[in-house]
């Protein structure tokens, strides 16, 4: 036997709980006479009266009932059902924000070695630095350098130190004597980062010119395309350095900042989100074990 569809089933189930027909078209956003149409096709289907209609007012039939016994616990099943899948739906998915270039050039490249790890976490990733609104972003984690002051409410997870240090591409030549009359890359995101490298490793830089970018990774590009040397994160260069793109002429330094994670709730409460950092802290400090 062929049972019918399914919506007739749903427009019964509502009526025969509200004990009205214009209550029913009200919770489906339906018309009245929707209704009454997809009531009468089933009990045609069926072959019985599932309602006795009584001067505008219905009450369920002994049948009626019997069936009704039934919908309410199939909907209900079906109901929880959708609701848990959903919620697992939402178990399942990361939302990261992270620094562009920590993620353009660090962080994705490392991605299928997460998704390997962990294939039931689908990580969304977000492109995004400085502070963030974690109840009005939707976001679940994220990744930032310490340097602006976030809230103390937040949980952060210290990831590792970063590392900075002048690249240039291997077909520049960098005199044994330093970095006199280089072109020097400078970048609007991070002014200080040479006057710092200078002052913590003792280098010095005379008779320089200067080239200006407004991001990170675009020094780093410019530095990659021989147009000078730029000052870069270790995190960032460290796969063009291996690759042989990039050279590493001076040393790299502490520049007393580092990566942090924040979240909302404590990381541990979360599996994704532990999972997650645990598997960043560790490619980060396989990263850096190459420098100490």
């Amino acid at each position: 036997m062929k049972l019918p569809a399914l919506s007739a089933f749903r427009y019964f189930d509502v009526a025969a709980q509200t004990q009205s027909f214009v209550r029913a078209a009200e919770l489906l956003n339906v018309t009245h006479g929707a209704v009454s149409r997809q009531v009468r096709l089933l009990e045609e289907s069926l072959g019985v009266e599932l309602f006795e209609r009584r001067n505008r007012a219905i009450f369920l039939t002994p049948a009626g009932r019997a069936l009704h016994g039934t919908t309410l616990s199939v909907f209900e099943q079906l109901q929880g059902a959708v609701h848990r899948l959903q919620q697992q739906a939402r178990e399942n998915v990361l939302v990261l924000s992270c620094e562009p270039t920590i993620a353009m050039k660090w962080l994705i490249p490392r991605l299928p070695a997460f998704h390997a790890a962990h294939p039931d976490i689908h990580l969304h990733l977000v492109a995004a630095g400085g502070p963030i609104d974690f109840s009005r972003s939707g976001v679940d984690l994220a990744l930032r350098r310490d340097d602006f002051r976030w809230d103390a409410s937040l949980h952060a997870l210290k990831i590792c130190d970063e590392w900075v240090g002048p690249v240039s591409s291997v077909n520049l030549t960098i005199a044994s004597q330093g970095l006199d009359g280089q072109r020097l890359l400078h970048s609007a995101s991070r002014p200080n980062a040479w006057s710092t490298w200078l002052r913590l490793s003792g280098e010095s830089a005379r008779d320089t010119q200067r080239a200006d970018y407004e991001h990170f990774y675009l020094c780093i590009q410019a530095a990659v395309a021989g147009l000078g040397v730029a000052m870069a994160s270790f995190l960032m260069v460290q796969d063009e350095i291996d690759s042989g793109q990039l050279q590493a002429p001076r040393s790299f330094v502490q520049d007393q900042s580092a990566y942090y994670l924040l979240c909302q709730q404590a990381m541990a409460d979360d599996d994704k989100c532990r999972r997650f950092a645990q598997w960043v802290s560790a490619q980060a400090e396989a990263c850096l074990a190459q420098l100490l």
